[in-house]
């Protein structure tokens, strides 16, 4: 069991027999009353998402999941092809499993594939990537990290938040968790 408190953003709990993943988790105090938890939660099997208010006391099942290595091959129309690091063995998934990860996926990119009893939930991508800047304004003189950004489109097609000074055809790293820059590769 894990208690309220101890809920974040892409733990997998059992709720009324079902499956879900935390989206966004917000503690509300109100005045004299007692404290509520507020849970965005998508449900794994049917992909729909639905808020829930809680009691802060109470507790919930965390979900046992298994974890694999797996390679991000290809993707082709709605289906995302994946190979298994140790068998070697390939295999797809639908688009609505793999979720806002596709934001992040590049060809040959290691990362690990959540399954609830032998069925794929979906893929855990690791903390930062590196993205090539595929679009973006152009940077001027003088512009340092700590005066503004731009928006810049990466390679994989999302659009984040950029320092001035860089340009198209730069390598950055990326935080998947919040879609943030962090810092210049090259």
């Amino acid at each position: 069991m894990i208690d309220a408190g101890e809920l974040k953003k892409g733990i997998t709990i059992t709720l009324d027999g079902q499956l879900f993943q935390v989206l966004d988790y917000h503690h509300i105090k109100v005045g004299r009353g007692s404290a509520q938890i507020r849970i965005r939660l998508r449900d794994i099997k049917a992909g729909h998402i639905t808020e829930k208010s809680f009691q802060s006391s109470e507790k919930f099942a965390k979900a046992f999941l298994e974890r694999r290595p797996v390679q991000f091959l290809y993707s082709d129309s709605d289906l995302y092809h994946f190979m298994d690091n140790e068998s070697y063995e390939q295999f797809a998934v639908e688009k609505g499993l793999v979720g806002d990860t596709v934001n992040y996926l590049k060809e040959n990119m290691n990362l690990e594939l959540l399954t609830h009893n032998g069925v794929p939930i979906g893929v855990e991508l690791p903390l930062s990537v590196e993205l090539k800047i595929a679009e973006t304004g152009p940077g001027f003189k003088g512009n340092t990290a700590s005066a503004g950004g731009k928006p810049a489109k990466m390679e994989t097609g999302i659009t984040i938040q950029v320092p001035f000074f860089l340009n198209t055809g730069d390598v950055i790293k990326v935080d998947t968790r919040t879609g943030t820059y962090l810092e210049r590769v090259s």
